[in-house]
């Protein structure tokens, strides 16, 4: 029951024609779905760790915006600063947190996520395909913990599984193996 749900919210989406497409259609049908406040996706070439952040729903204008439409290096000092990027990178399952004040140190780093994201609950969805890290999708919630529920889970589950193949098109499409820093591309 939970995956045939899980397979009609998608399905339409995945229907859309493009990477492009497909993800515009996904941040703010996920984070209503999800009753989340923001939604983002990052997006990297794993070869390169060059990463941009190319597509971000928000319920409301009080939210942060996290939106670069710019490919950019990552920081060589990021797997050490955040444990959950440390965890996407040696592509192990998705993580759920219920709360940030409480979550432990081994699983994320508190003053990065307020200083970088200032969300109190959140999923880091890890978009890999053998062993690599193509991208991040990052539902989350302001102001109050959240329990994130088994429907929820496999939702999440099932969009990775769904959305890893359009996130390596997307990429394969948008990146430019000549990267330069001045290299950026439309929305």
């Amino acid at each position: 029951m939970i995956f045939l749900d899980a397979a009609g919210f998608l399905n339409p989406i995945c229907a859309k024609d493009t990477p492009h497409a497909v993800f515009t259609a996904l941040m703010p049908a996920l984070g209503e779905r999800l009753d989340c406040d923001r939604t983002f996706l990052y997006l990297r070439s794993p070869q390169h760790r060059i990463g941009r952040v190319p597509f971000c729903w928000r319920r409301s204008e009080e939210i942060p915006e996290v939106y670069d439409p710019d490919w950019k290096p990552e920081p060589p000092s990021l797997v050490e600063e955040d444990p959950m990027f440390a965890a996407a990178v040696r592509a192990e399952p998705s993580i759920f947190i219920e709360d940030v004040e409480t979550a432990s140190p081994e699983v994320l780093n508190r003053a990065f996520e307020a200083k970088t994201f200032g969300h109190r609950a959140l999923i880091h969805a890890h978009l890999c395909q053998d062993g690599e890290l193509w991208g991040v999708l990052q539902p989350a919630i302001f102001g109050r913990p959240r329990v994130w529920n088994q429907a929820e889970r496999a939702l999440i589950d099932e969009v990775v599984t769904r959305l890893t193949p359009v996130a390596i098109a997307y990429v394969s499409e948008h990146f430019n193996p000549n990267y330069s820093e001045k290299t950026s591309y439309d929305r």
